[in-house]
């Protein structure tokens, strides 16, 4: 009965918190649904054939990810997707007009190279891997014409159907292609379609096409479609070189999707695309890296399936496409490579922009940036001199730079517990509950992180207010106008700083607390405006500040929601580090980040309203909340199938020769938080049949060494928690001929300076579905035949020698033929792995044990060892 007693004071600032609850609250519901895509109705497979329509779209995935059976390299179904592809290219081209020339051709592509990923120097080496391409220009159009290219990739990772990743891009190239055809549109200069077989082997594909095309110079722009997730919010994630692509999207967008900022945050992420092999690496060409980000949960897993596409994502990138597309081909700026060098005034320089909520796109070039995003910081120096001289005896100039440095650090103050005490409860609850129990229910880690972060942005008023109160200053005086004055522009300055910061740390973002401030000052102006008509004490004033800050704020949970729902989703494939900072992980990034994005989403309301907000009842109510939410999250499940937990499986031999296994195992690995304890405890089936007992323990387990993983390089440094299992060979010389095998192939050549060359072959054996082999060679290495010659840096184990990296792919039925060179007489040894994505029947039966909410990529992996 507390509740109903308590004092007006309280009563008011729980109807103000409320109401705040209802507005963030419609505002959440607003945000929802445009991550979803709700406002966009997909066309039915009859519509129009001059618009784009999501139902045919959809049908090509359904073909690629249903009909055929697996897009891997090594699979049949990698050569049934090329032959689908080609032949719905030729169909569209039957159809062409007589102002339309239509080209269709399927190359195959080799080479090799070197290349940096995920902080590892690694060499490729290629063969085979094929490319389907469609050109489409006027029959006046020249083969030297600067063109725009489309690009998509069409194969799929290992055990997934690619329904998202890659099936959608596919399908949306091959819709345009045939809207292009059929709307009569007669593009004024070529577009070109590349759909390459081999993105998910490190870009491949579209390496091949820049080094070996003849049309590679001609590219004038290019789109590459992608996806980490199965639809939502079709991002631009990247834009460059320069600033034009992100200029022309802004202007021809339907639905525009794009943020600067993300061009900050993409080079952190574990990941990468073929907009690297266009834009970096290999050529200078300007271009949009576009990217679905939603439905992260089963991206590279076989959950990745048809139903799994967001109703109206393909509707809307779809018709994005068409219009940039068509806004590319007309640019005055689209020129050839030769010309591009001469004119490249605009390479070097970045943009900044983004989208609001999809309806509308703020553009604008970073030299207006520079006098923008510090007009804040230098209004915020500004404003004390100005108070200063409105009344300069009754504000002395000292104390008001006093005052205003203290509202900084206090609202600094606010904004850092905010991320500490969500990160702190996250640490107590793991002291009695299972990691990560948010993952298959998102809805959690806001309801669990967010009160207790709102908790920590009132701390500092409600410690300034019991300090004052214990000074004996009396309540009138504490409420004074001037005290909230200096705690707003105490705020103002925060963000105007910040903006500062990220102007001249380089970014390309910055917008995010730009936006803020400029609505904080027309808030500020509306909350002295009903000052004078309802009262400084009334409830109705900071509702007024409240209001001119909305379209910020929903701003705000757009790009906060964003960040969370692609962290949430991806926390499942992130690794996990090994006991105990591992075990923390997953729900210490989560808990920061909705701290972050609390404050940025509650932050600007705090200097004004916290005056009715930070009440002991309500802390005590915020604080009882979070601790409840906490205590019934911890009995949710943390995984389903709409958010299954990621197992590696490998069945291992150890091979001899070419006819001989001397060993076997079963590899087992989790990448995430819950490790093997969670899996064995909750599927006893597994542990079972892999003699782990019901009291496993991973400190007992035999660790998996790591050049067991050497096939998954350098992916396997996401694997780190894992164990070993015996298995038998279970006859696996019946099921195959011939293992994998090296050997020199002619006799040794020692030139006058002491270095050594190896002729070395390598052969395959009769394996028929691999996906990659992986060569490991240490020693006195000095050059070898791949990548012009020359190793990649050397790989720096803890305690062991340096070691280089070789990745080869396609066309395993033919044998490797290099060489190697070596500085010395000294040994030179070669660990050789080959993925094959075939299992025997005892792994099929392993695999099926597993409970339905895991996702295991299961498969085979050989591995010897070789010296010279």
């Amino acid at each position: 009965m507390a509740f109903w007693r308590m004092s007006t004071s309280d009563a008011t600032g729980f109807k103000f918190l409320f109401s705040i609850v209802f507005i963030y609250a419609l505002m959440s519901a607003i945000v929802y649904s445009v991550l979803h895509m709700k406002f966009i109705s997909p066309l039915p497979s009859d519509a129009p054939l001059e618009r784009f329509s999501e139902a045919r779209a959809v049908e090509h995935i359904r073909v690629l990810a249903e009909e055929i059976d697996g897009r891997q390299e090594g699979r049949p179904g990698l050569k049934e997707a090329a032959t689908y592809i080609k032949s719905q290219l030729e169909m569209v081209k039957e159809r062409a007009g007589p102002n339309l020339r239509v080209e269709v051709e399927e190359t195959q592509v080799d080479g090799s190279f070197s290349m940096m990923f995920l902080g590892h120097s690694i060499s490729l080496g290629y063969r085979n891997h094929t490319n389907i391409l469609m050109r489409i220009s006027s029959m006046d159009s020249h083969d030297t014409d600067a063109s725009v290219l489309m690009n998509a990739h069409y194969d799929s990772p290992v055990n997934s159907p690619g329904a998202g990743d890659c099936g959608s891009c596919v399908a949306s190239l091959l819709e345009l292609a045939r809207l292009v055809v059929d709307s009569g549109w007669t593009p004024p200069r070529p577009v070109i379609f590349l759909f390459n077989g081999a993105e998910e082997l490190f870009m491949l594909g579209s390496h091949g096409f820049m080094t070996k095309h003849k049309l590679k110079d001609t590219i004038g722009a290019f789109i590459n479609v992608e996806a980490s997730g199965t639809g939502g919010i079709d991002l631009v994630c990247q834009s460059g070189p320069g600033s034009w692509p992100s200029q022309v999207y802004s202007q021809a967008a339907v639905y525009p999707m794009a943020q600067s900022s993300a061009q900050d945050v993409f080079p952190v992420i574990p990941g990468d695309t073929d907009y690297r092999m266009f834009a970096e690496d290999y050529a200078d060409i300007p271009g949009l890296d576009i990217i679905f980000l939603l439905g992260g949960y089963y991206y590279h897993t076989s959950f990745d399936t048809v139903d799994r596409i967001v109703p109206g994502s393909m509707q809307a990138r779809g018709e994005n496409l068409i219009s940039v597309l068509k806004a590319f081909t007309s640019s005055s700026r689209l020129k050839v490579a030769s010309e591009r060098k001469d004119a490249n005034n605009d390479m070097v320089e970045r943009a900044v922009f983004f989208d609001y909520l999809t309806f509308f796109m703020v553009y604008y070039p970073r030299r207006v940036a520079m006098v923008l995003h510090n007009i804040p910081a230098a209004l915020f120096l500004c404003v004390p001199f100005f108070l200063y001289m409105m009344e300069p005896k009754t504000h002395p100039l000292l104390s008001i730079l006093w005052a205003f440095l203290k509202g900084v650090v206090n609202h600094f103050a606010g904004i850092l517990l905010g991320v500490i005490f969500p990160v702190l409860f996250a640490v107590i609850r793991l002291f009695f509950a299972y990691p990560m129990s948010w993952f298959a229910h998102s809805y959690l880690a806001f309801l669990m992180f967010i009160p207790c972060s709102f908790f920590g942005l009132l701390i500092p008023r409600a410690i300034s207010d019991r300090v004052s109160h214990s000074q004996g200053v009396s309540s009138k005086k504490i409420m004074k106008e001037p005290s909230d004055e200096a705690r707003f522009w105490g705020a103002f300055g925060f963000y105007a700083f910040a903006t500062t910061a990220y102007f001249f740390a380089g970014l390309n973002g910055g917008f995010m607390t730009f936006v803020i401030c400029i609505s904080m000052l027309l808030g500020w102006i509306a909350f002295c405006m009903s000052v004078k008509s309802y009262g400084y004490n009334s409830i109705k004033s900071p509702m007024f500040y409240v209001i001119p800050l909305v379209p910020c704020l929903l701003y705000a949970l757009y790009f906060g929601g964003i960040l969370a729902l692609f962290l949430i989703e991806k926390m499942g494939m992130m690794g996990a580090i090994p006991p105990p900072y591992g075990y923390y992980l997953a729900d210490v990034a989560v808990a920061a980040v909705i701290g972050i994005v609390t404050g940025l989403c509650l932050g600007p309301v705090i200097p004004i309203c916290d005056r009715w907000l930070a009440k002991s009842s309500i802390l005590k109510f915020l604080l009882h909340f979070s601790v409840v939410m906490l205590a019934v999250s911890s009995q949710f499940f943390p995984y389903s199938k709409d958010a299954p937990k990621r197992v590696v499986l490998q069945h291992t031999f150890i091979s001899a020769g070419g006819n001989e296994i001397t060993g076997s195992s079963y590899d087992l690995a989790v990448i995430d938080s819950n490790s093997m304890e969670f899996i064995f405890k909750h599927a006893p089936e597994v542990a079972e049949e892999l003699h782990a007992g019901p009291s496993f323990s991973l400190a007992n387990a035999e660790a998996s060494p790591q050049e067991a993983w050497l096939a998954l390089f350098p992916i396997s440094c996401v694997v780190t928690t894992n164990g070993r299992f015996s298995a038998k060979a279970n006859n696996i010389s019946e099921r195959y001929s011939q293992f994998p095998h090296l050997q020199t192939h002619k006799p040794q050549t020692t030139f006058k300076n002491g270095t050594r060359r190896v002729h070395l072959e390598l052969s395959l054996g009769s394996l028929e579905e691999i996906w990659v082999t992986v060569l490991n060679i240490t020693g006195p290495l000095s050059g070898w035949s791949f990548a012009d010659g020359k190793p990649p840096a050397p790989e720096l184990p803890p305690g062991g020698p340096p070691s280089y990296i070789l990745r080869l792919s396609g066309n395993s039925g033919e044998k490797w033929n290099f060489w190697l060179e070596a500085s010395s007489e000294d040994e030179v040894r070669v660990d050789v792995a080959v993925l094959d994505q075939r299992l025997d029947e005892e792994t099929i039966h392993l695999k099926g044990l597993f409970p339905k909410w895991s996702d295991v990529i299961a498969y085979t992996s050989f591995l010897s060892t070789y010296f010279f």
